[in-house]
């Protein structure tokens, strides 16, 4: 009988083990759930937005001085999804890092945006946070960087 109480502790610590080890919030997942989201906003992808961003979703865009929500990104990858994409043709990321702390990740780096109209640099900072062992996109800013910079 000294063997149940035993293999329960086994159980039990493997489990713990297992969870901890299926955090979404490691560097490696971050890094490439945000490039997820690049690709959702080059080929508009409103399902993953709407299972990405969380529900207090916001994104503040300073050189549009507009902000949009969840309800909104979704809305707007629906309409460039329907209506056959946008103008973008590519959308490249560099110099991105990662800070973790706890259950929240800060993503800061620079995305290219070549597009038909207009193309432009942007400097990102992204916040994704761990909510019931799934990370969401919580919070996006976005800087238009002048050319001449």
């Amino acid at each position: 009988m000294k063997l149940l109480p035993f293999l329960i502790s086994i159980f039990i610590i493997t489990s713990f083990s297992a969870t901890a080890q299926q955090s979404c919030m490691t560097e490696e997942n971050i890094k490439a759930l945000d490039a997820k989201w690049e690709e959702a906003n080059l080929n508009p992808d409103p399902d993953f937005m709407e299972s990405t961003l969380a529900e207090g979703f916001i994104w503040v865009h300073n050189h549009y001085s507009s902000v949009d929500s969840k309800e909104s990104a979704v809305e707007k990858a629906k309409r460039q999804k329907a209506n056959g994409g946008n103008n973008n043709t590519s959308r490249v990321q560099r110099d991105v890092e990662v800070v973790i702390t706890g259950n929240t990740a800060i993503v800061t780096g620079f995305t290219y945006v070549d597009r038909t109209e207009n193309p432009a640099n942007y400097h990102f900072m992204r916040t994704y946070v761990e909510i019931d062992g799934k990370c969401l996109l919580i919070g996006n800013h976005t800087m238009a960087i002048p050319e001449e910079e």
